[in-house]
């Protein structure tokens, strides 16, 4: 048994209350500590994929409790992929928030940091429905302390907006488990995948209705039309960094949507067919639409940047709802980019508001270090709109590619397009309103510290783009690998239950 597989939940889960408790009154030791937290987490994160890309899933029992009787965590390509995605997005929020001075406009932010990070990475690992139901909600909480660091009205009320719509969707995943429960007896992910399996037909109904509970769930988690109003206001008005970590928060939602919908509910099974894909097509068409629209409507930058993410979770959903290995593969290099570039362009809006003192679409005269900033924002800009040559362009010939062969390619192909030149209008007109208009308008940059940290923060998520660009070519190679693995259904449930 590998005992590495729990130390990114208990790494975190360790060193949150430890901030709390014995250094809540020192800014600098909770730095100290929570970077080399994060640290150890990227660490851990870079061995776990070392040694998924090695072999089949390995398990570790909890207790040493066999499955399904005990609580299990699985470590297998895409489980180790998000992980490691998550504890890199997660050290450089935290080099950008030290930089900025984010963290001491409010209390307790380490300490919230390393319970989200507890609650991702459970979610990312965990092979129980209700046990991913509890790190869902670890991270509702940690996320909900962290939108509404450093205070105001607007912040305060977008954040119980958010943690009720939340809630709502947690309730329906507690109804739905307790379906599945009451038709199969187990919520073991690998056991539920061989009893829905062999159910007889007289319970099919009911388990489909669980099914599409369940999906209704993990649409609000992803932000999938029509469950994406909370989204904009949320993380347009939460702190610039906190709008960055929560870019793989949405990833949870499609990552579960992924694991439960080819290994339990899966598309080949008799009773499923494409029953769920067909919901989950029409679903992200419309959320790639409304997002890219709302970036050519947005009237501030951080609006922008959230409709940005809609549109762009949009985009990974229909290369998911293809549910074939290559449409699996174009949507984990999909989401590779998006959540590394929607990151970026949080950090950036933060940038421009702590420089302007506002992320309205206005023009301003030039702030503090402003030709810096606009260069990072075109880069930004080119990444989330798909141009070339940064691996958004990359992602976007994949995922057409994954869907030349569908009988609606024509559709598809055809709302992708058009939504990728909604969003190049909206970005361009946004920066050059911000950043070319500035220079026509009259007074001088206002001084601002420099923040050298924050830039490194910034400029090291942008080499990590042009990083995926430039070695797309074994990426892609990789991926194709997870994703044959995502569907050989049989692997992880003879690691899981032990049946070989």
């Amino acid at each position: 048994m590998n005992h590495w597989i729990i130390a990114p939940v208990v790494l975190p889960a360790v060193m949150a209350p430890l901030i709390v408790l014995l250094m809540r009154h020192d800014l600098t030791l909770q730095r100290v500590f929570s970077v080399a937290a994060t640290l150890g987490l990227l660490t851990i994160s870079a061995v776990l994929l070392v040694q998924a890309s090695s072999g089949g899933p390995q398990v570790y029992f909890l207790g040493n409790w066999p499955a399904p009787f005990g609580i299990v965590l699985v470590l297998d390509r895409l489980s180790a992929m998000m992980v490691a995605l998550t504890a890199v997005l997660g050290i450089g929020v935290l080099l950008y928030v030290i930089g900025s001075g984010w963290d001491a406009r409010g209390k307790n932010f380490h300490a919230l940091f390393q319970f989200q990070l507890m609650g991702i990475c459970g979610a990312f690992l965990t092979g129980d429905a209700f046990n991913l139901f509890v790190f869902f909600e670890v991270l509702l909480i940690a996320s909900y302390g962290l939108m509404i660091h450093g205070g105001g009205r607007d912040r305060l009320r977008a954040g119980v907006q958010y943690i009720a719509y939340n809630l709502m969707g947690s309730t329906l995943f507690l109804f739905a488990l307790a379906t599945i429960y009451s038709v199969t007896g187990t919520l073991n992910m690998a056991d539920l995948a061989l009893r829905v399996a062999d159910l007889p037909e007289g319970n099919g109904a009911l388990l489909r209705v669980a099914g599409v509970l369940l999906l209704i769930v993990f649409a609000v988690k992803g932000a999938l039309v029509p469950f994406q109003f909370w989204l904009p206001g949320t993380y347009a008005l939460a702190p610039g960094p906190v709008a960055a970590l929560f870019a793989v928060m949405t990833k949870v939602g499609a990552y579960a949507i992924l694991r439960f919908y080819t290994l339990i509910f899966g598309p080949d099974m008799e009773t499923n067919g494409t029953f769920y894909a067909d919901l989950l097509m029409p679903a992200a068409i419309v959320t790639m639409i409304l997002g890219m629209v709302g970036v050519m409507g947005a009237k501030s930058l951080a609006r922008m940047a959230a409709f940005a993410g809609i549109g762009s979770m949009g985009m990974l959903f229909m290369a998911m709802a293809a549910f074939t290995p290559a449409g699996i593969s174009a949507a984990l290099y999909y989401l590779v980019h998006s959540t590394l570039a929607g990151a970026l362009l949080f950090l950036i809006v933060d940038l421009v508001q702590s420089r302007r003192g506002t992320t309205g679409i206005t023009a301003l005269p030039p702030m503090a270090q402003h030709g810096l900033i606009t260069a990072l924002f075109f880069g930004a800009a080119i990444a989330m709109a798909g141009m070339p040559p940064l691996s958004g362009f990359l992602g976007k010939l994949l995922v057409l590619d994954a869907l030349r062969d569908r009988a609606d390619m024509a559709l598809l192909w055809s709302v992708i397009l058009v939504a990728s030149l909604l969003a190049i209008v909206g970005l361009a007109r946004a920066g050059s309103t911000v950043f070319w208009k500035a220079h026509a308008s009259p007074g001088d940059a206002a001084a601002h510290e420099s923040e050298p940290l924050a830039f490194v923060a910034v400029f090291g998520l942008l080499a990590l783009i042009v990083g995926q660009t430039v070695l797309s070519g074994p990426l892609t190679a990789w991926l194709d690998g997870t994703a044959a693995q995502v569907f050989d259904s049989g692997a992880y449930v003879d690691a899981v239950l032990g049946l070989r």
